[in-house]
């Protein structure tokens, strides 16, 4: 069967026993369950966890870093994939993705949301699931749904993808997530 990956994004500040960090803990191993690889930034706080989670449970992991942040890739990560900025970073985290979670986070967390987004509304990638966790995102997507779904979405004859419904699932729980994954992806066990 060839390897599906998720790539999960989220904050780097959560640690161990924090809520955050647990949930994306949670997350990686439920993804992991599931049948997929996970793909993180490699470092602390969220991507830590999400790793960890999908190693505890038997999965393998891939941390994409760069030398701009001058930091190693945490222990959870099998496969640490080296960038020089965190803009090669960031795209080689989107083309590693068969489907993309994102969890709470901060700047760079909403940078990564809105590419992939934006990526996806423009068709410049083809359609792949994107799943936030919880209502932290909401406000944002509600906002930019006004203008991408409102009464003049369309720009001549085009209308981009969000127009047409949306793009970013959100979905309740680390566990919700990763069956939304497989059920997009058609992998592992699928609960009807």
């Amino acid at each position: 069967m060839e390897e599906k990956i998720i790539t999960v994004f989220g904050s780097s500040r959560p640690r161990a026993g924090d809520a955050d960090y647990e949930e994306a803990r949670a997350l990686g191993k439920a993804l992991a369950e599931s049948g997929f690889a996970v793909c993180s930034g490699g470092y602390g706080g969220v991507m830590e966890a999400v790793s960890r989670g999908a190693k505890e449970a038997g999965g393998k992991t891939y941390g994409v870093t760069a030398e701009f942040f001058r930091r190693k890739a945490n222990e959870w990560v099998d496969v640490e994939v080296r960038k020089k900025t965190w803009e090669e970073r960031l795209f080689e985290l989107i083309r590693r993705g068969d489907g993309f979670v994102a969890c709470k986070g901060g700047t760079g967390t909403l940078v990564e949301l809105a590419v992939v987004w934006e990526m996806l509304n423009k068709s410049v990638m083809s359609a792949k699931p994107f799943a936030v966790v919880g209502d932290f995102w909401q406000p944002i997507l509600d906002r930019v749904r006004e203008v991408e779904q409102g009464p003049r979405a369309s720009t001549g004859s085009r209308v981009w993808g969000e127009a047409n419904g949306n793009l970013v699932h959100t979905v309740e729980s680390a566990e919700e997530a990763a069956k939304y994954m497989a059920e997009k992806l058609h992998v592992g066990k699928v609960e009807k």
